[in-house]
C-alpha cells in the first residue's frame, strides 16, 4: 500500500494554498497565504494582482505545506489541483505549477472543481473526527447519513447540490455524484455582505466585520422581504445572458430553490440614503483607512464605536434576513430531495449566526448538519486534497492539456 499522500494546491482567487492530505481523511499540513490587506484598500479582489501574488507565493507555500507534513515529493502520489471555477489568471498559476511537479516526479494530476473541493471539506472534517486524530491505515464509510443537502455559500458561489457517495457505498473509493437543486440568479451571499459593507463604510472581506456588528443590533428593526423568484416567459428558449447562467442552467431547477441577493444589497443602499446615513457611512469609512494607513489595523471595536444604533441594527436586520432566506430554502430542498442530512461550507458558513440559526433548525427537524472548521470554510488546499482521493482511487487523472475553466459547473 502506498502512503495515500495527495498534495493539494488551491489558486483559484485571492488564497494561495497547499496542504498534504493522507488518504483524503488525515491533513498532515494545511499552509495558506491570504491576500487580504493587498485587496482591502480597493473593497474587493483585483485579479491582475492576484495572479501576481500567487506567482510570489506558490513556490514557499508548497515547501512549507511539505516541511510541515514531514514529508517530501517522492513521498507522494499525486498532485490534485483547482482547475475551476475562479480567476483565469489565479488559477493558471496554480495548474502550471501543479502540472510541473507531477510531470517532474512521475505521478499523477488530479483536477478538482472548486465546489466540490468547499464539500469535501466538510467530509474531511467529518472523517478526522471519527479518527480521532490518528493516521489512516485503510479506509472508512462516511458518518454523516447519505444523501446529503449540500449549501456552498461564499463571496463567489450560492449553490444548493445534492452529494452522493459512490454507489458501491464506500464513501472513500470512487467519485461522488452531485445533482445541482438551486443557485443564486446574481449575486452570491457573500457578495451581498462584502457589498453592503463597503457601502456602510466598513472593511474587507465584509462578512466578518457584519457577523461581528450584527450581534449588537435589533434584526427585526428592518423587515427586509425577498419577494418569490418567477419563470420570465420572454427569456424562454433564449441563450443565456449571464456567466452564472451558462455555467450552471436554471431552466430544470425548481424556482423555490433559486436565490437573488442583488435586491437586497439595492434595499439597503435605499434605507441609507432614505435615512440619511451616507455622510456617517463615508465619516466611518475614511477613519478606518486613517486606522490602516496609519498602520494599526483597525478592529471590531473601532467599528462597533464608529456605528451609531440606527447602523447597528440595519447591519443586524440584514444578516438576519440573509441568513434567513438561506435556512428557508436550503431545508425546503433538503425535504424536497429526500436528503438524509444537511451540510453547509464555503466563506458564509463561518458566520455566527448562520451556525446558530441552522443548527437549531435541524435539531428541530431531526436531520443532522454539519460545518467545517472555521479554518476550512475559506479557501484551502486540505479541502482540494481531500476531494481528489476517491479520484485517485477510481483513477480519474487529468491530462498534460489541463486548462484553467473559470466558468467549470459542478453536476
Amino acid at each position: 500500500m502506498g502512503s495515500g499522500l495527495i498534495l493539494g494546491i488551491e489558486s483559484s482567487c485571492d488564497e494561495t494554498a497547499a496542504a498534504v492530505v493522507e488518504r483524503g481523511a488525515w491533513t498532515r499540513s494545511s499552509v495558506v497565504a491570504s491576500q487580504i490587506a493587498m485587496h482591502a484598500p480597493y473593497g474587493g479582489v483585483v485579479p491582475e494582482l492576484a495572479s501576481r501574488e500567487h506567482l510570489r507565493n506558490i513556490v514557499p507555500i508548497t515547501r512549507a505545506a511539505l516541511t510541515g507534513a514531514g514529508c517530501g515529493l517522492d513521498d507522494l502520489e499525486a498532485v490534485a489541483v483547482t482547475n475551476g471555477p475562479g480567476l483565469a489568471g489565479a488559477l493558471l498559476v496554480g495548474i502550471t505549477y501543479a502540472k510541473a511537479l507531477a510531470f517532474a516526479r512521475g505521478i499523477p494530476l488530479i483536477a478538482v472543481n472548486h465546489l466540490e473541493g468547499h464539500i469535501h471539506a466538510v467530509l474531511l472534517e467529518d472523517r478526522q473526527r471519527r479518527l480521532g486524530g490518528t493516521s489512516l491505515a485503510g479506509s472508512e464509510e462516511m458518518g454523516l447519513p447519505m444523501p446529503t443537502l449540500a449549501l456552498v455559500v461564499s463571496g463567489g458561489h450560492t449553490h444548493l447540490f445534492l452529494a452522493r457517495p459512490p454507489v458501491s457505498g464506500a464513501a472513500e473509493f470512487g467519485a461522488w455524484q452531485y445533482s445541482l437543486i438551486g443557485r443564486t440568479l446574481d449575486d452570491a451571499a457573500g457578495e451581498a455582505f462584502d457589498k453592503v459593507a463597503k457601502l456602510l463604510g466598513l472593511g474587507y472581506p465584509g462578512g466578518p466585520w457584519i457577523d461581528h456588528l450584527a450581534q449588537f443590533g435589533n434584526p427585526k428593526a428592518v423587515p427586509f422581504g425577498f419577494a418569490q423568484i418567477k419563470t420570465k416567459a420572454h427569456l424562454e428558449g433564449k441563450a443565456p445572458r449571464t456567466k452564472g447562467a451558462r455555467s450552471a442552467p436554471i431552466a430544470d431547477l425548481d424556482r423555490h430553490f433559486l436565490f437573488s441577493f442583488s435586491g437586497i444589497k439595492t434595499a439597503v443602499l435605499r434605507y441609507v440614503e432614505l435615512h440619511g446615513l451616507r455622510e456617517s457611512c463615508e465619516v466611518r469609512r475614511r477613519a478606518l483607512m486613517a486606522m490602516s494607513e496609519s498602520g494599526r489595523h483597525p478592529t471590531w471595536l473601532d467599528a462597533q464605536g464608529l456605528c451609531d444604533q440606527q447602523t447597528l441594527d440595519l447591519i443586524a436586520s440584514f444578516q438576519h434576513a440573509v441568513v434567513g432566506d438561506l435556512l428557508r430554502k436550503a431545508f425546503a430542498a433538503a425535504e424536497a430531495v429526500g436528503a438524509a442530512s444537511v451540510l453547509v461550507t464555503g466563506g458564509v458558513a463561518a458566520n455566527r449566526e448562520l451556525r446558530v440559526r441552522f443548527t437549531a433548525e435541524a435539531a428541530e427537524r431531526g436531520l443532522p448538519v454539519a460545518f467545517p472548521t472555521l479554518a476550512l470554510s475559506t479557501d484551502n488546499a486540505a479541502m482540494i486534497a481531500a476531494a481528489a482521493w476517491p479520484r485517485f482511487l477510481a483513477g480519474e487523472f487529468a491530462g498534460w492539456d489541463l486548462e484553467a475553466n473559470p466558468r467549470l459547473a459542478l453536476a
